[in-house]
């Protein structure tokens, strides 16, 4: 079989392309014929042509049939972006202005040639160039690259959009964006959840595999956790991205919210196809702007805009076509389906989604341009160059938002909040951590803390750990009900003590008051309302002559009470020594030897107190640890071994005391105070021994309640079990105390 193929291509070269017997290889040859025209350009002629290369037009590439010419071919299937048109009438504009102008380029014409590059060359964004001389010939359109990076990274750390998605166009420049940026980013602290690149519209001619396409990156964004994603393109992308979102809701399938970050390079562009998508999701959403100001004149230009009148406008018809959803009437056709063309539809009638009335910032920039050539012409034309002339360029700013008040958070996991700290996840970026709760007595009082730290000495953890309290000053005071029901103790006990002394004042006399050393009982009282009045040195705010006083007086006035009770003990034992016949005990008897055991005693515990003031003295301080929410207000006892020296001192008397009165319990005697001391000292050393351990498993002001409660039963109890008994024979029994019922009970 043989097989004849016969097509013209674009530049008008006839092919007949035939078997090779020999080889039965195809063999072509080419016969040049007229040329194709070239569609969509704009040409006006002048002494100097200005070349503009557009976007307009995109073309779907499909597989030809060679039913038709290749031109039909190619152009029954394209569509046009309406709002690109501006920026061939902006270029157009300028040129008008400019020749129009006398003064700026005499006697020279400004002319234009505007071709379509179907969105196959880049469209806005800088050529990637490597020599810097070739790099300068080109006008910058846009701001340069690492600014828009720049703006957006300020942008993402003031809002603390942390983990982020990038869709990218699938070219050079995007590519560059994703080698260069994201390290950046990193750096600073931004992490990546995805970065998509979608192939560009009319890059492939099989619709089903784009929208196939969309859906994917649509599901990964959806689906995705971070709520900013930047879109990295060109003038295009943003019908990209329209098409993206319209199939995937079409589909179903759920988007969480979004914003948006678009850079200069992108317009807010979409096809005539795309005029009734809605386009919510643009509300929130954040670009680089491009400046632009309203040029006087471009209104009035755009509204005289024709088919009819622009023969050289090689977009116009079709842009008319796209804009207005119309047809002009083809003199071949013999029908038209839709609605006819007339050529006197109105610009200013069409939504701002079809064409801008306005000068977009684009379509400024472009405008700009025009003026750097002429200005240069000029420049070079009157031979007068300048070092540092400065051309009206676009300049650009990041629009202060302040619709950002509730701003949606963009982070791989929330905010560890106020009193946790990040723990970083293993396998994860660094942007995704763990939120531990700060350790006890720790705090942590901003959001997405590395670590919890202490709280200063004065003020403690609050209970959710994210704020510091001031600690408040702890002290056992008069006017809180502790302090109050110690101190009215003290003061009953201390007057219970004055009654007793009172009565044996009044009745020293009696047999039983003189028994057993009348100088002893009354020391002993005295020694015992000292000893409940210096209770009170522990009670109100700790100052220097309080802290000094508090122990030292304890010590030195229970062991003169002590040492009072072991001598009544030991003049016991040698009364009764001593009544035996031919007994030598005798000359120990009396107040001579009382008064030795209770000087010598009392004057060791003085030595030790006048060590213990010389060496460390007690001093006020403030405990900042022992309580959580307090600072404690205390008396630091300086020297803690002469404190428990002192301590232990009277704690032995009073053990020799209970010895010697154990012993002496049985000894026949009509007012034998043994057995009373027994009794007594019985309870001393049980409250002392008790005192230790649960005075140092206390703190605070309960630390010194344990030790006034210490001091109140130990004296109440030398006061009830010694002479109680005593008081109950002189008030109630008195018949009892006589010198005959003393020598009948001793006998």
């Amino acid at each position: 079989m043989q097989l004849l193929l016969k097509f013209r291509d674009s530049y008008g070269c006839k092919s007949f392309v035939e078997p090779q017997p020999a080889l039965k290889l195809p063999i072509a040859k080419c016969t040049l014929g007229e040329p194709l025209p070239i569609l969509h350009q704009f040409h006006h002629t002048g002494d100097l042509t200005i070349a503009g290369i557009v976007s307009q037009v995109y073309i779907f590439s499909y597989a030809m049939t060679f039913e038709k010419r290749p031109s039909q071919e190619l152009f029954d299937q394209f569509v046009m972006v309406t709002q690109n048109y501006q920026h061939i009438l902006a270029l157009v504009f300028a040129v008008k202005e400019i020749n129009e102008d006398l003064q700026m380029l005499a006697n020279i014409t400004l002319g234009f040639s505007i071709y379509n590059s179907y969105f196959r060359f880049l469209y806005g964004s800088v050529p990637l160039m490597n020599n810097p001389q070739e790099s300068a010939l080109f006008h910058h359109m846009f701001p340069k690259g690492e600014y828009q990076y720049r703006g957006i990274l300020e942008l993402l750390l003031h809002f603390r959009w942390t983990w982020i998605g990038v869709i990218a166009q699938d070219d050079d420049p995007s590519e560059k964006f994703i080698e260069k940026v994201i390290p950046f980013f990193n750096q600073n602290g931004i992490c990546f959840d995805f970065t998509e690149m979608p192939a560009k519209i009319g890059s492939s001619g099989d619709i089903s595999e784009l929208v196939e396409m969309g859906l994917k990156c649509y599901t990964l964004v959806g689906r995705s956790s971070a709520s900013a994603v930047i879109v990295h393109g060109e003038n295009d992308n943003m019908m990209i991205l329209r098409a993206i979102l319209h199939f995937g809701r079409y589909e179903g399938i759920p988007m969480k919210a979004k914003v948006w970050i678009m850079v200069a390079q992108m317009d807010f562009a979409s096809h005539t196809i795309q005029r009734d998508w809605d386009i919510d999701f643009l509300h929130g959403a954040l670009s680089i702007a491009m400046h632009s100001r309203e040029m006087s004149g471009f209104q009035a230009f755009l509204q005289m805009r024709s088919p009819a009148v622009e023969k050289e406008d090689g977009f116009i018809r079709d842009f008319w076509q796209e804009a207005f959803n119309c047809l002009f009437p083809e003199a071949t056709a013999e029908s038209m389906d839709g609605e006819i063309c007339t050529g006197k539809e109105k610009l200013e009638t069409l939504p701002a989604s079809v064409l801008e009335r306005s000068m977009t910032g684009h379509s400024y920039s472009i405008y700009n341009a025009v003026y750097a050539v002429a200005h240069a012409l000029h420049i070079m034309r009157s031979s007068k160059l300048k070092r540092g002339v400065t051309i009206g360029g676009g300049s650009w700013k990041l629009l202060n938002q302040q619709l950002w008040q509730s701003r949606p958070l963009s982070v791989c996991n929330d905010y560890c909040h106020s009193g946790y700290s990040r723990s970083k996840k293993e396998g994860k970026p660094f942007c995704c951590y763990e939120c531990l709760p700060c350790p006890e007595g720790k705090i942590s009082n901003q959001k997405d803390m590395d670590d919890c730290f202490q709280c200063p000495e004065d003020k403690y953890p609050s209970n959710d750990k994210d704020l510091c309290i001031p600690k408040y000053i702890s002290f056992l005071s008069y006017q809180e009900p502790l302090g109050s029901i110690l101190a009215s103790s003290v003061l009953s006990f201390s007057f219970v003590t004055v009654l007793v002394l009172h009565v044996f004042m009044k009745h020293q006399n009696t047999p039983i008051v003189k028994a057993n050393n009348r100088n002893l009982t009354y020391t002993l009282l005295i020694s015992l309302l000292l000893s409940f009045l210096c209770a009170l040195l522990f009670i109100g705010k700790p100052e220097r002559w309080t802290c000094l006083l508090r122990q030292t007086a304890f010590g030195l006035i229970f062991s003169v009470a002590v040492s009072c009770v072991l001598a009544k003990t030991i003049i016991v034992v040698l009364a009764f020594m001593a009544s035996k016949p031919g007994s030598s005990m005798r000359k120990w008897v009396g107040n001579k030897l009382a008064a030795l055991i209770v000087l010598s005693c009392s004057l060791i515990q003085l030595i030790l107190c006048m060590v213990w003031l010389t060496t460390s003295p007690p001093f006020p301080d403030m405990d900042m640890h022992s309580m959580t929410k307090e600072m404690i207000l205390q008396c630091n006892e300086g020297s803690v071994t002469m404190f428990y020296c002192v301590l232990g001192f009277m704690g032995i008397l009073a053990i020799v005391s209970f010895t010697v009165a154990f012993l002496a319990r049985k000894l026949p005697d009509t007012f034998n105070e043994a057995k009373f001391i027994t009794f007594s000292m019985l309870v001393f050393c049980s409250v002392w021994l008790s005192f230790v351990p649960t005075y140092l498993s206390t703190k605070g002001k309960y630390m010194v309640a344990v030790e006034i409660f210490s001091i109140l039963a130990s004296g109440v109890g030398l006061l009830g079990c010694i002479f109680a008994p005593k008081c109950y024979i002189i008030l109630v029994r008195p018949e009892l105390n006589t010198r005959k019922q003393f020598i009948k009970r001793k006998m």
